[in-house]
């Protein structure tokens, strides 16, 4: 009888054995499990703290560099005072240099950049850029904000010159002239620019109503301002397009940055590589860019815009808060977007002024 037992002992534990290796195995495996999610976690937490630390850099980096060239810039407007034409002209094209090189380093700085820290930086720009064209206005009066009256018919003779690309003529409306082209006080025109004058250079458009605006070029800055009921298409600009107090408009912009205040009931047909803004607006509709003309290839080219970055669609609204969408602004249905620019601006009748 004892050795029938201790064949059955013997019988139960080869059997208990494999069981209780596979029992080690799973324990073994669970262990191993823990230990490795336990590495992770702690990888993980390193490299979200080296991720916090490289923002904090780059930040701390990118407000040290922006405050310097700001206040290079500032440096210069001050140095304007007293100077002689010749060395206005050249610091003005210096200054021209160093707010294209601060506006795109703060688009290209965007990424780690907080949203407050964007609005501050982006307020600035702007504030800095009105702050050149009020000392350019001051320092050159002749050659920017100017606006000339026509000369009386019984004035004396005057030695006649060859008027500059945005010079104003007896029947034209007023415009903008040399450093600050562009077109003020019209209505129910069609206003064109071509390249040559226009490439590189700071545009006006104020005080519009009506109007259809053709831009041909590579502008270096928009400035669109008291412009109702208007088209404005506008080839590749390489830096900012700022638009304020304007309704009832269809623009079409190419460029780094669209800044929108004060806007209301618009489409805007838009290429943008940084990411485009709305504040104090509403009724504000976007749609891809896709306004064409011959050499708008080249003047991509010159704008420094890459074509094949478009955040058309990424819009931050500025008095919208909150997770969900902002009621201020819509994307343009598909079917309401223009796709014949031609048939569109064909019914155009007003006199046509080609500058």
């Amino acid at each position: 009888m004892a050795l029938v037992g201790d064949k059955e002992k013997r019988e139960q534990l080869t059997e208990e054995i494999p069981e209780l290796d596979r029992r080690k195995e799973k324990m073994v495996e669970i262990l191993q499990r823990r230990d490795q999610e336990r590495q992770q976690g702690v990888e993980r937490r390193k490299l979200a703290k080296d991720v916090i630390t490289v923002k904090e850099e780059k930040s701390n980096f990118f407000t040290s560099a922006f405050s310097e060239e700001k206040s290079a810039i500032e440096a210069l407007l001050a140095s304007c005072e007293g100077a002689d034409r010749t060395a206005l002209t050249a610091s003005f094209e210096e200054i021209n240099q160093k707010m294209q090189r601060l506006q795109k380093f703060v688009n290209d700085s965007m990424m780690f950049l907080s949203a407050y820290e964007l609005r501050q930086a982006q307020a600035a720009v702007q504030k800095l850029q009105g702050a050149v064209v009020e000392k350019r206005d001051e320092c050159l009066p002749k050659k920017k904000f100017a606006f000339k009256s026509r000369r009386k018919e019984n004035a004396g003779p005057k030695e006649t010159k060859p008027s500059p690309p945005c010079d104003r003529k007896a029947d034209q409306p007023m415009v903008i002239e040399q450093n600050l082209c562009g077109f003020s006080d019209a209505d129910s025109q069609v206003l064109v620019r071509s390249a040559d004058e226009i490439n590189g250079k700071d545009v006006l458009l104020t005080r519009l109503s009506n109007c259809l605006v053709k831009l041909l070029g590579s502008p270096n800055t928009i400035h669109v301002k008291n412009v109702t009921n208007s088209k404005v298409l506008c080839g590749p600009v390489s830096t900012s397009v700022f638009v304020d107090q304007s309704a009832g408009c269809t623009f079409a912009f190419a460029c780094q940055q669209l800044r929108t205040h004060n806007t209301k009931d618009a489409n805007v047909y838009l290429h943008v590589t940084s990411r485009a803004i709305v504040e104090d607006c509403n009724g504000v509709s976007f749609a891809p860019f896709n306004w064409t003309y011959e050499g708008i290839e080249r003047d991509f080219e010159q704008a420094g815009l890459d074509r094949t970055k478009n955040n058309w669609n990424i819009i931050d609204d500025f008095n919208w808060l909150a997770p969900d969408h902002s009621p201020n602004w819509s994307i343009l249905p598909e079917e309401s977007r223009i796709t014949d620019w031609d048939e569109i601006l064909a019914p155009v009748v007003p006199k046509v002024r080609v500058y």
